[in-house]
Parts: structure tokens; sequence; C-alpha cells
């Protein structure tokens, strides 16, 4: 009888700690996702600020600019200075959508490492 109480003890046992390793494992994996998913939502944050206050910057440097190149030239030919800038920031504006469209199509896997551990994880489990 205490063979047998030793046994179902001893499966019991086995079966408790393969269960909390188990557990472990997924908190770890779940715990790398968060901080993935943290570092993204700063990068991306900082990213936005970055870009706002450029664009500002820019924006009123450009605009400065039309002005000062307009009234350089008010008497001789405004309307063609206004005509090559427009058609000039159009340019500039549709090269600048374009590689931002490049740029976000080639950006990294979101949660790479999250995935590559799940799959680490997956390939020692299989027989």
């Amino acid at each position: 009888m205490s063979e047998e109480a030793g046994r179902a003890g001893g499966l019991l046992s086995s079966l408790r700690q393969m269960t909390s390793t188990l557990i472990e494992v997924v908190y770890t994996r779940v715990e790398l996702f968060a901080v993935e998913l943290d570092e993204e939502r700063r990068r991306i944050a900082r990213a936005l600020w970055l870009a706002a206050v450029g664009a500002f910057c820019l924006s009123l440097g450009i605009l400065l600019a039309v002005l000062f190149l307009v009234v350089l030239f008010w008497d001789d030919h405004r309307l063609l200075v206004l005509g090559i800038l427009a058609f000039g920031f159009l340019g500039a504006g549709i090269a600048a959508m374009l590689a931002f469209r490049a740029r976000l199509a080639a950006r990294g896997r979101l949660f790479s490492q999250t995935l590559e551990e799940l799959r680490r994880d997956r390939d020692r489990l299989e027989p």
C-alpha cells in the first residue's frame, strides 16, 4: 500500500512540477510580449512627437521662404514664382508620401522576439 501511495505521490508531484514549469514558461512569454508592446508604443509616440515638431517647423520655414520670394519678385514675376514653388512643394510632398509608404512596408515584424521564443518552445515540445 505504501508503494502505491509513493507512486501516486511521485506522479502527482511530477504533474505539479510540470504544471508549475508550464505556467512559468507562459508567464515569461507574456512578460516578453508586454515589454515588446511597451517598447513599440514608446517608439511610436516618440516618432509621432518628432514628426509633429518637425512638420510644424518645416511648414513655418517654408511659408516664410515662400513669402520672402513672392515679396522679392512682387513687381516682375510673382505669379511665376508662386507657380514654381507650388509645383515644387507638390512634388516634394508626393515624394515624401511615397517614401513614407515604402518605410511602413519595410518595417520589421511586430513582436518578432515573442514569436521566435514561442516557435522555439513549440520546436522543443515536438517529438
